[in-house]
Formats: structure tokens, C-alpha cells, sequence
């Protein structure tokens, strides 16, 4: 009877492990077909709407990267910041590529890749503002999204900043041209983008948060999924892809390198 039991643990133990690797997200993907990516479409040049009303975007274009390297399509699903985790948790996506950086409080509801971009948490001011780093604003109004920890981090430089949060970081950009805004506290890589765009506005020197780490968020618990993804991004960062794709949407080098940086 022992024996027998033995056995039919051993079976039970077998088959219960064989289907958890089956119900990996990398077999669910490479049946279906179709890699469902969410992507934040309101910030160009990581995601936007072209003419055609079609996604596109360094985002968009590592996105279908991976579709591609996996034999699938790239299905991009429109997301907000506040919603990146949501949509991960309720299987809605089977990843996140949205200038998501990996901090430890979000890796306690999401697993994260490794890097695939590197950034500054800077300001977007007017040159008219005065504004040149955090002590200039006391009592003034700093725009960020929802969900980014940017609120955070200019309210531990200057308690007397005011917060305002916006959905979208364009509407938090349009607030900073509308005056309703004094400054706006986001990725690097975005906001010397905007720079550019419009000459009435800079970025700031100083910066809030000195570096900050990008990667693909992905489903907790999922052990398959996250070793096939890292595996993936170290051939497509050392191939040189990934650069010829950030001098493509940021018209420049990289201006931080990949390796840890502390």
C-alpha cells in the first residue's frame, strides 16, 4: 500500500509539474499566436497613435520585437500608468512595456525583466520659469501621473511643492505649456523629447532622481515567462537592435549605458 501510494504521489507530483509548465504564458502565447502587450500610448516617442490611428513608439517597436522573436503578432493594448498593474494582474496583457521602472513595492505585485533602458527623473519647465531645480519649487505646482512615483520623490526633496496628478503624461505636459503647471517631474528620455518639440520649453540640469531602471513587467509566479523574456533581452540589447531603435525614435545615442550605474 505504500508503495502504491508512493507511486501515485509521484505520478500526481509529475503530472501536476508538467502542467504548470504547460500553462506557462510563453506556451500560451506560442499557441495563440498573438503577444497582447500594454503600452502607454499618450507618451511619445515611447508610444503614441500614428496617422493612421496605428500604434508606434520605441515601446511599440520592442513590443513587436518580442512578438517576433517569439513567431507571434504584437497586439498593443492602450494603458495608462495607473493601470499597469491592474492590467497584469487580471491577465489582461501578458506583459507591460511602458517605461515601467522596477521598484521594490511594485515587484511585490509584478515581476519584472531586466532593464532595457536606462533614465533620469528630470524637470520640464518654460525658460521663462526661473524654475532650475527642486529647492526653486516651494509652493509651486509640479505636475506627474497617476501611478509613477515621481509625486514621491519631489515631495522628499521639497515638502512644499505641490503635487497635482494627471492621467496622461501628455495632459501633464500641456499643463506645464498652459502655465497650470510649473514644472513636470518624468523620465529623461520623454522629456528631452518634448524639449525638442517645443522650443519654449527645457529640461533641468538637476535631477530628481539620478537614475532609474526601465524593464518589461510581467506576471508574477511565472518562472517560464520571465527566464524566455531575460533571455530574449540580452540578445536583442547585445545585437544592437535595441540601440538602432532608441537612435531611431530619440534621434541620439543612448544617454545612459545599459550596465548598473549606482
Amino acid at each position: 500500500m505504500t508503495a502504491v501510494a508512493s507511486l501515485a504521489a509521484c505520478t500526481s507530483s509529475s503530472a501536476t509539474s508538467a502542467a504548470n509548465q504547460q500553462s506557462s504564458t510563453l506556451q500560451d502565447v506560442i499557441k495563440r499566436g498573438t503577444l497582447n502587450v500594454a503600452s502607454c500610448l499618450t507618451f511619445p516617442p515611447f508610444g503614441s497613435m500614428d496617422k493612421s490611428n496605428k500604434p508606434q513608439g520605441f515601446d511599440v517597436d520592442v513590443a513587436t520585437a518580442m512578438a517576433t522573436a517569439l513567431g507571434a503578432k504584437v497586439k498593443i493594448v492602450d494603458t495608462t500608468s495607473a493601470n499597469r498593474i491592474p492590467n497584469l494582474q487580471t491577465k489582461k496583457v501578458d506583459a507591460v512595456v511602458c517605461n515601467f521602472t522596477t521598484t521594490a513595492e511594485r515587484a511585490k505585485q509584478v515581476a519584472f525583466s531586466d532593464p532595457y533602458i536606462v533614465a533620469g527623473e528630470v524637470m520640464l519647465v518654460k525658460k521663462s520659469s526661473g524654475v532650475s531645480s527642486l529647492k526653486d519649487l516651494s509652493g509651486k505646482t509640479v505636475a506627474v501621473t497617476k501611478g509613477s512615483t515621481n509625486g514621491d520623490a519631489v515631495k522628499a526633496g521639497n515638502p512644499k511643492a505641490k503635487i497635482q496628478e494627471y492621467d496622461t503624461s501628455a495632459a501633464a505636459v500641456l499643463a506645464v505649456k498652459q502655465g497650470q503647471a510649473d514644472a513636470m517631474v518624468e523620465d529623461s528620455n520623454f522629456l528631452n523629447y518634448q524639449a525638442k518639440q517645443d522650443p519654449s520649453l527645457k529640461v533641468t540640469k538637476d535631477s530628481v532622481v539620478p537614475l532609474e531602471y526601465n524593464a518589461i513587467g510581467l506576471p508574477q509566479g511565472d518562472a517560464t515567462w520571465l527566464q524566455w523574456v531575460n533571455t530574449w533581452l540580452r540578445e536583442f540589447n547585445t545585437s544592437g537592435q535595441a540601440d538602432a531603435l532608441y537612435k531611431k525614435w530619440f534621434g541620439v545615442d543612448r544617454v545612459y549605458p545599459l550596465n548598473p550605474s549606482y
